[in-house]
């Protein structure tokens, strides 16, 4: 058995940890976001594939014989990448399923379908916007430059496009305490952010809540059927059986 591992997530590290501690070869892969990635027990790549070709390619030629697709939940293309290409090379695929956030009482939620959705929902007059959506999707926001953005990010980027944005370097998981903190210091106002699902950044939708504060909630993309797994637990187990399958 010989696993590709898709990561860059908090999920894709634990299953790395597991696999590790399990024996079985495998690749974690890393899409180049991030200058100083979380290190991994596993070898390591970082960069694209070249499209669903040259992914169907890297399994043929690294002999992969199982894919876990544990990558953000926005990072659709590589989903849909990941699907085709198991699809034509008959490699079995399973992706780590985190259960998006879901709006409860006292949240004030808009949801909307895209960024340039979310840019359009933010009010008429300035306001004081965290912008929690990471730092490859700026670019409808300027659209909108008579607001103060503040941006977490875990690497500083080379330019922004913002006029009027302040960053705040640093790594989740994140707390409560921290970003209730962090939204009173920097007065904030709104909130827009992309349903990623998990605990490690939930702390911001709690801090909202608790503070009043309306947040534009971006919604996943849709994505091709495929096998799911809500947890570290059951993706080992369906390793495990394949293995015993011989699949």
């Amino acid at each position: 058995m010989r696993v590709l591992l898709l990561g860059g997530t908090t999920e894709a590290s634990l299953i790395g940890r597991e696999l590790a501690t399990a024996g079985i070869a495998g690749v974690y892969s890393y899409a180049g976001r991030t200058a100083t990635p979380v290190a991994q027990p596993l070898r390591t790549r970082v960069g694209g594939f070249g499209g669903v070709d040259g992914l169907a390619e890297y399994l043929r030629h690294e002999e992969i014989t199982h894919v876990i697709d544990a990558t953000h939940p926005f990072a659709g293309q590589i989903s849909r990448n990941a699907v085709d290409a198991c699809a034509k090379t008959n490699t079995p695929l399973i992706a780590y399923l985190r259960e998006p956030w879901v709006e409860g009482p006292g949240d004030k939620w808009q949801r909307v379908a895209t960024l340039a959705d979310a840019a359009a929902a933010l009010p008429d007059h300035p306001a004081r916007i965290f912008l929690a959506i990471g730092r490859q999707h700026l670019a409808p926001f300027a659209a909108q430059p008579r607001h103060f953005y503040l941006l977490r990010l875990v690497d500083a980027p080379v330019a922004l496009p913002l006029p009027d944005a302040e960053i705040v370097l640093a790594r989740g998981p994140f707390t409560i305490e921290g970003d209730l903190a962090l939204l009173r210091d920097h007065r904030i106002t709104h909130i827009v952010a992309r349903n990623a699902g998990g605990e490690g950044a939930k702390a911001k939708l709690d801090a909202a809540r608790m503070l009043g504060l309306p947040v534009i909630m971006i919604d996943r993309p849709g994505l091709p059927a495929r096998r799911t797994a809500q947890n570290v637990g059951e993706i080992m187990r369906w390793l495990t059986q394949s293995a015993c399958l011989g699949v």
